[in-house]
């Protein structure tokens, strides 16, 4: 981007304010668009936003980029409700943890002059809201393209050298399906798990004067928004279902091995996963 423009960010929760306050440098104005008025109140007293609007329709007219940070579902909504309130040659890109067919569905609905950069920021904490929004959240973290036949070149390469900027380590571009298989592993599956390891606590003792660092560890993405993950399982539920059958089969290596009284096939599966983690940055 040779000159300096005008964003505008469409929710802002937590991963909202982290594209905002990363991006501080990159534009001149930067609009907060949300329904929550004590969120737009306190980012724009933080001088995280320029200005907040519970109304779309004049920062998106005015907006070169619009970065759409919603849950899965209100992303296709939020864009059919204001398709004709976004400024000519408007790139537009959103923060959905699950692709599916939203980008075919957007950009059937966008004049032509309107690009969709489908986009996917590794990155988050086990807590909400713009308050709690950090530029040290996106740093050193992956991030996400999942490019559609229709997408501009020059788009898709500002789309990167913003996530560049922003702070993540690498920067990878991969079709909506392909996004979903692998997300339902890296991220899906390990809530999945953090969730049932949590809830298979049979309380009958005080769990926190017991536990040590693996657990916490293990366990921190536990505390979950119930209403995005629900909407992220349920829209990859069949690539997800796959992922937690072949975790149940790994399981039961382990627990056939207890039950055969099998050191070797245990200490098999130890050595295995230390060569597996070591190769993971």
């Amino acid at each position: 981007m040779k000159q300096k423009k005008t964003l505008s960010i469409v929710g802002l929760g937590l991963i909202g304010g982290c594209y905002a306050k990363t991006l501080r440098d990159e534009f001149d104005v930067i609009y907060g668009i949300d329904v929550d008025e004590k969120a737009l109140s306190y980012a724009e007293s933080e001088g995280i936003i320029d200005r907040g609007f519970a109304d779309p329709k004049l920062p998106l007219s005015e907006s070169d980029l619009i970065v759409i940070c919603l849950y899965p579902n209100l992303v296709e909504k939020f864009i059919g409700e204001n398709r004709d309130d976004f400024k000519t040659n408007a790139v537009i890109t959103d923060a959905a943890g699950v692709k599916g067919d939203l980008l075919d569905r957007v950009m059937k609905k966008l004049p032509l002059d309107i690009d969709f950069i489908g986009a996917h920021p590794m990155a988050g904490r086990e807590v909400q809201g713009v308050w709690n929004s950090s530029e040290k959240i996106f740093h050193g973290a992956n991030f996400i393209i999942t490019p559609h036949p229709l997408n501009h070149a020059e788009n898709l390469d500002l789309v990167e050298k913003l996530a560049y900027k922003m702070g993540f380590k690498r920067v990878s571009r991969i079709t909506p399906e392909k996004h979903d298989e692998i997300i339902s592993f890296t991220s899906q599956l390990t809530h999945a798990i953090a969730v049932a390891l949590v809830n298979s606590d049979e309380k009958d003792f005080d769990t926190n004067v017991f536990v040590g660092d693996s657990y916490r560890d293990l366990t921190r993405i536990a505390m979950i928004n119930e209403d995005l993950w629900d909407k992220l399982f349920m829209g990859n539920k069949e690539n997800l279902i796959k992922k937690i059958e072949r975790f149940e089969e790994s399981l039961d290596i382990i627990k056939n091995s207890l039950k055969e009284g099998d050191s070797e096939s245990l200490k098999e599966e130890f050595r295995k996963s230390t060569m597996r983690r070591k190769e993971i940055s």
